[in-house]
């Protein structure tokens, strides 16, 4: 069944409470989410909030007009800005408890210290790759920076699986000694 698009929006949240058309709920999202994004903009001032909020709203009213909630559906447009209005307050309280609790208990937080992370010297690292043996320097290159599997650079150098592992666990630890890092 086509919803016409000159439907009153009573009609149409009697045809999404009957649930039998799919396309009511589609017309309720094209006239009611450009008028939920503008309040959402002008309220949170925030383009990404303003497309949650919209998402938020719209999920809810259609949850309520399912279940049939809505007690007089010539005020739609109402019940869609009261519910607009209560999530945006429910989402300033919920920010605003955040940031008490953060005042209250932050100081007292524990900090995490971010693990640092050594500064690579390429020139020297591509001087420890260039002095590896040809073998042992396609084993590296293959892996790390071709991305193949073990089973692809034994098949491309004619050696087992195993002994690509060997030849690549003896060439970083090559790698190691020159580059002064221990394992």
């Amino acid at each position: 069944m086509l919803v016409r698009i000159d439907l009153n929006d009573a009609e149409l949240v009697r045809q999404i409470g009957a649930g039998s058309d799919p396309e009511a709920e589609a017309e309720l999202f094209r006239r009611m989410a450009p008028r939920i994004r503008l309040y959402g903009l002008r309220h949170l001032r925030d383009e990404h909030a303003a497309d949650d909020l919209t998402q938020q709203v719209l999920i809810t009213t259609i949850e309520a007009l399912r279940g049939g909630r809505l007690r007089e559906p010539e005020k739609l447009a109402s019940f869609v800005l009261g519910t607009c209005r209560m999530t945006v307050l429910d989402q300033r309280r919920g920010n605003l408890r955040k940031e008490r609790l953060l005042a209250q208990f932050g100081p007292n937080l524990p900090s995490v210290a971010q693990p640092r992370i050594p500064h690579l010297d390429r020139e020297r690292l591509t001087g420890c790759v260039q002095n590896l043996k040809e073998r042992e320097r396609t084993v590296i290159v293959m892996t790390f920076y071709d991305e193949q599997t073990g089973a692809d650079v034994a098949h491309f150098l004619g050696v087992s699986e195993a002994n690509v592992r060997v030849i690549r666990h003896r060439a970083i630890r090559q790698l190691r000694d020159c580059m002064g890092t221990s394992a």
